[in-house]
């Protein structure tokens, strides 16, 4: 191929490319964030609004969930399924009341440090010490939202057997059902045994 071609050839991919790229749009790719300027609270969607204004968990227990430790709303959801006691349900209503009690009063304080946050940004630029004071409290706030649902994962997990622990995290679908096989190693009635299996 020529110089002369394949120069036409490069000037040709490159006008392709330019088309593409541009497109009507100048080039321009919308942020992920195009629409949330409209929100009350531009970190907050009306979603997280809604949840955090129930008491509802958002995700801040994962650390606990996903390590082992069960959540009280979760349980009495399967309540039947992992076998409580009727004095064990009334123990786990108990700490998921407060629970919600205390996520309610906790994320109302971590959905004002928010609003503050945002509205000193609509005011304009604010100075550093009003920013590092404004993000500070907004990080308290959360911490202590967040202190909330994991203290009551700690809470209900003594209430628990052990199986019931294990049932609950294949009910969640967080391990494999220990009861569905036995591994060869182990003696199968031993085995049924200490997780709590029905007998074949």
């Amino acid at each position: 191929m020529s110089a002369k071609y394949f120069a036409l050839l490069m000037a040709i991919l490159a006008a392709m490319v330019s088309a593409q790229t541009h497109d009507g749009n100048h080039g321009l790719t919308p942020s992920i964030y195009a629409g949330e300027e409209s929100r009350l609270i531009k970190s907050l969607s009306e979603e997280d609004l809604e949840e955090i204004a129930r008491g509802g968990g958002w995700g801040l227990a994962r650390a606990a969930e996903l390590n082992g430790v069960p959540g009280p709303t979760h349980l009495l959801e399967l309540a039947d399924q992992i076998g409580l006691s009727e004095q064990q349900r009334q123990a786990i209503e108990a700490v998921r009341a407060q629970m919600q009690a205390d996520a309610i009063a906790a994320g109302e304080q971590f959905i004002a440090a928010e609003q503050a946050l945002d509205e000193v940004f609509q005011r304009g630029v604010p100075d550093a010490e009003d920013l590092q004071r404004l993000v500070t409290e907004a990080g308290v706030a959360r911490a202590d939202l967040r202190l909330v649902h994991l203290n009551a994962h700690l809470l209900t997990l003594p209430m628990l057997t052990d199986t019931q622990v294990t049932q609950y995290s294949v009910l969640r679908g967080y391990s494999d059902d220990p009861c569905a096989s036995v591994p060869n190693e182990h003696d199968p009635d031993m085995w049924r045994r200490h997780n709590g299996c029905e007998a074949p």
